[in-house]
């Protein structure tokens, strides 16, 4: 029994009463709507989020001062983020740590710990993070959307990089994510309620269109800002997708790393089954109790055939055509 209720009280991520008295008092008053994890998630500022995340968006709004030479990663839920923090890592490290070197901090550490959340891990749970300790440039990552970033952020030449995945796999990995982290894995979501949540714009910092699409019309407007990646398009060539962020984070690789296998070995330390392999994700938590492992689901291109009926299938097509059409966003499903 002591067991499970140390289990329990090791999942911070479902825990609800570690709450300022001035986040609860918001939250009185705010849409509420049924979460995929806990009991409910709230409408702030025009995206849903979870009563602990809510707190740390927040703290990170009033307090976090960018830095002209910060990178933020930002995504939607389940788009490749583990996967892109990876590479992201090495491409900015390679000067600072090989990519060939043994003991490199891709191998002992989780892609999550090195480009740690904004509002989850540094300024969740009433956090003041230390950025003395971190180098330059910054790298952080952030599932907030455009429109509740930090003015500090808007105001400086920080670069942002979007990740995005196409809306039918997105929801699929939600999915599995959401029940991978629930206490009792046979108590799951059923994939049709998740599946009308998602379509409502109920999911974690969704609606999912508007959060992309906002990301997206920055990257046209401002493209040495926002710049603006396909999760697909990684997959499908990842040396030119690889290539195409060094330049845009103004370091692209020279000659002779290219020569030497630098960009490959970046791309081979990132892989899923590397990654994956790894003993740190294989059997290591992060501080907030989720077991590194959950961030590691193949996420195949087209997975989401496997799981949609037809009638979901139109429901969501009917969505996407009607939120993205003369936007010239355009998803890759197969």
């Amino acid at each position: 029994m002591n067991d499970k209720l140390n289990n329990i009280t090791e999942k911070k991520y479902l825990q609800e009463d570690n709450l300022s008295e001035e986040c609860k008092k918001l939250l009185s008053i705010l849409p509420k709507g049924k979460a995929w994890i806990g009991s409910y998630i709230y409408n702030y500022q025009g995206c849903w989020i979870p009563p602990r995340l809510l707190q740390g968006m927040i703290a990170c709004q009033q307090q976090f001062q960018a830095e002209d030479s910060d990178i933020i990663l930002v995504t939607t839920p389940k788009s490749g983020t583990t996967w892109l923090k990876s590479l992201l890592f090495a491409l900015v490290n390679r000067v600072r740590h090989p990519i060939f070197e043994p003991n490199h901090p891709l191998l002992v550490k989780n892609p999550h710990v090195l480009v740690p959340f904004l509002e989850h891990e540094l300024y969740g749970d009433g956090h003041v993070p230390d950025f003395s300790t971190f180098t330059s440039p910054r790298l952080l990552a952030t599932h907030m959307p455009f429109a509740t970033l930090p003015k500090s952020v808007l105001d400086s030449k920080t670069k942002l990089i979007y990740l995005c995945r196409n809306p039918k796999d997105t929801f699929i990995s939600m999915w599995h994510f959401a029940n991978n982290l629930r206490c009792h894995h046979k108590d799951t979501n059923s994939i049709h309620e998740m599946f009308d949540l998602f379509c409502e714009g109920l999911s974690f910092s969704g609606p999912f269109w508007n959060h992309v699409l906002d990301y997206w019309k920055q990257s046209i407007e401002n493209p040495n800002k926002v710049f603006f990646l396909m999760y697909e398009e990684i997959k499908e060539k990842p040396k030119i997708q690889l290539k195409r962020l060094a330049e845009f984070l103004e370091s692209p690789f020279s000659t002779e790393e290219e020569n030497c296998g630098v960009v490959d070995e970046i791309l081979r330390m990132c892989s899923f089954e590397k990654l994956k392999s790894l003993e740190v994700n294989t059997n290591g938590k992060l501080s907030s109790g989720e077991e590194n492992k959950v961030f590691f689901r193949r996420g195949e291109i087209g997975d989401w055939r496997n799981y949609f009926t037809t009638e979901m299938n139109d429901k969501l097509n009917h969505i996407i055509e009607e939120k993205f059409q003369g936007t010239g966003l355009k998803f890759q499903y197969v």
